[in-house]
């Protein structure tokens, strides 16, 4: 597996990269991407330095089986369509997918199933906040049945 991180010196980013190494996530080939202000610093990955590279369309191009973006919007909506086109599955952190009714907004514990088969494109994950509460609210909603809930 070929994979790469957007937005890699970011808090998110870095809890990305956290995460994959917590599950012992060993791709055959990682990239990490940033701004050209962080470029060329260096993250640790299963034991290895990697340099950080400047995110740009072309590395987008790469073909990665994988790119997890962390970066915000409006680097998302530059560079994940570029990353899809090249057959990427891009999984993208930020709100700049989500209310686009073509791109599948997935919380794996809950609708994971959506993913079955994916093998191109963008996947949207809705907004932090938003998570927290459906994970706990679906136990409710599949033992009782929620048919609205209002958030203010």
């Amino acid at each position: 597996m070929k994979l790469a991180v957007v937005g890699v010196t970011g808090e998110v980013g870095r809890m990305m990269v956290r995460v994959l190494q917590e599950r012992n996530v060993r791709p055959k080939k990682v990239a990490f991407y940033a701004s050209a202000r962080s470029a060329g610093s260096t993250m640790a990955f299963n034991g290895e330095e990697h340099e950080v590279r400047e995110l740009t369309r072309k590395v987008m191009k790469e073909g990665y089986d994988y790119v997890l973006f962390s970066a915000g919007a409006s680097v998302s909506r530059e560079y994940a369509p570029v990353a899809a086109e090249a057959g990427s599955v891009v999984i993208d952190n930020s709100s700049a997918f989500r209310m686009d009714g073509d791109v599948p907004l997935v919380v794996p514990e809950i609708n994971g199933d959506l993913l079955k088969g994916y093998r191109r494109g963008i996947v949207a994950n809705p907004n932090c906040s938003t998570i927290q509460m459906v994970l706990g609210l679906y136990g409710v909603h599949k033992r009782f049945g929620i048919r609205s809930i209002v958030v203010s």
